[in-house]
């Protein structure tokens, strides 16, 4: 066993502590998705000015992951782990005012609260496990990942059936404040418990280091933006728009399949490293995620070319829905092993912010992009565009490493 185990065995309870405030951030994030989207189509939103409700909530992502990364390494991942929840507090609290003041600008400015609040509990969470797991121990870290990565996406699916039940339980202002209280709970014992040192450098960086100067992680990083681009380019908008409007679908089948979908993503990913066969075997490098890349390609362009040939769009979308998700959540998974595997250990959030960015900035391309070209050009054309993305990110991904980037 690696001589440093004993010395890092006393953080086991800190990241279990971090993955149990994760773990709740991420059932009132969905469920606050959900609130807001049932929410506001009552009051008459279209389902596009919906989805731009969200816009700040990605805007704001690219921003965070980058300053946050630094504000972890010189101040430790507990205040910014502390700093997500109370924001995420603030944000819910501002939804629960009279619906005279539920104006877009100021849901909007909500929404971007949470979008801060969610990337900097994310970066704090994802950064502690390279503090955990011994260098030589890649194939265990690839397990932990997956296994936190796949959970918390599970719980965000689970999360929209929890905003869904308490918006009928309590309404809009109710169920708000019910997980405004809940996380203050959460918020109290992480003050109390967390320690001060968790995830800080042994000196601090300076603000130019936020950009990476690693070859590996800038490329990883590259990849990741197009896969979540290509993602949430008919994902976000389009798939919704496209089910409600010409499938006839009420928005709670929707909402209801969707979050069946996240969960299920959620599992794939958390049983990736069996799936990709390195549970018994060598953890998996740059070769890995180029090679996982090149199948998913050609899931959005099959659709594409199944919709155009005619054939029944319900089975269609949701069949390859089912097989997208499953090659996506294996692609993302390892991704986020790689992310930490890569990553520097003095200073970890550094690396950790800077490839979440890249995330972030997929995410809203993606989501600008799916409004815009499913209403100028139709479905299709995002899932071309999807497979485009795709293909780019397994075209960056073949010059990763062929082995972990020792730390």
């Amino acid at each position: 066993m690696n001589p440093a185990t004993p010395a890092r065995s006393p953080l086991t309870g800190q990241y279990l502590l971090v993955t149990g405030n994760y773990w709740a951030f991420t059932l009132t994030d969905g469920a606050l998705r959900m609130l807001v989207v049932l929410h506001f189509h009552q009051l008459g939103y279209s389902p596009l000015q919906v989805a731009m409700l969200f816009l700040f909530y990605e805007v704001f992502g690219v921003v965070t992951n980058l300053v946050g990364g630094w504000l972890g390494a010189r101040l430790g991942l507990n205040r910014t782990m502390n700093l997500g929840l109370f924001l995420q507090v603030a944000a819910l609290a501002m939804l629960a005012v009279p619906a005279v003041m539920l104006t877009v600008p100021w849901v909007m400015a909500a929404q971007a609260l949470s979008g801060i609040a969610k990337d900097l509990n994310k970066m704090s969470a994802k950064g502690s496990l390279k503090l955990l797991v011994p260098a030589g121990e890649q194939a265990r870290l690839y397990r932990w990942v997956a296994l936190l990565t796949g959970s918390k996406n599970a719980l965000k699916g689970v999360g929209f059936f929890l905003g869904a039940l308490l918006l009928g339980l309590l309404g809009f202002d109710g169920a708000v404040l019910a997980m405004a209280g809940a996380l203050v709970v959460v918020w109290i014992a992480s003050l109390v418990w967390l320690k001060a040192d968790l995830g800080k450098a042994s000196a601090k960086p300076k603000f130019r280091e936020l950009v990476s100067k690693s070859a590996a992680i800038n490329r990883l990083s590259a990849a990741r933006l197009f896969l979540f681009g290509a993602r949430d380019v008919w994902f976000v908008v389009a798939l919704p728009v496209f089910l409600s409007t010409q499938l006839g679908w009420t928005h709670a089948q929707v909402g209801g399949f969707l979050a069946l979908w996240i969960i299920g993503y959620g599992a794939v990913q958390a049983l990736s490293p069996a799936l990709t066969r390195t549970g018994h075997g060598p953890a998996p490098d740059g070769r890995a995620a180029m090679a996982w890349a090149l199948p998913l390609a050609l899931i959005p362009a099959g659709i594409a070319l199944a919709l155009l040939a005619g054939w029944p769009p319900g089975p269609v979308l949701v069949g390859g829905l089912m097989v997208f998700g499953a090659l996506f959540a294996l692609n993302s998974a390892l991704h986020s092993y790689l992310i930490v595997s890569y990553a520097r250990e003095d200073g970890v959030s550094l690396d950790v912010g800077f490839y979440y960015m890249a995330n972030a900035g997929g995410r809203l391309l993606g989501t600008v992009l799916s409004g815009a070209v499913y209403q100028a050009w139709g479905l299709a054309a995002c899932l071309w565009i999807s497979a485009a993305f795709v293909a780019i990110a397994a075209g960056v991904s073949r010059g990763l490493p062929r082995h972990p980037v020792p730390a």
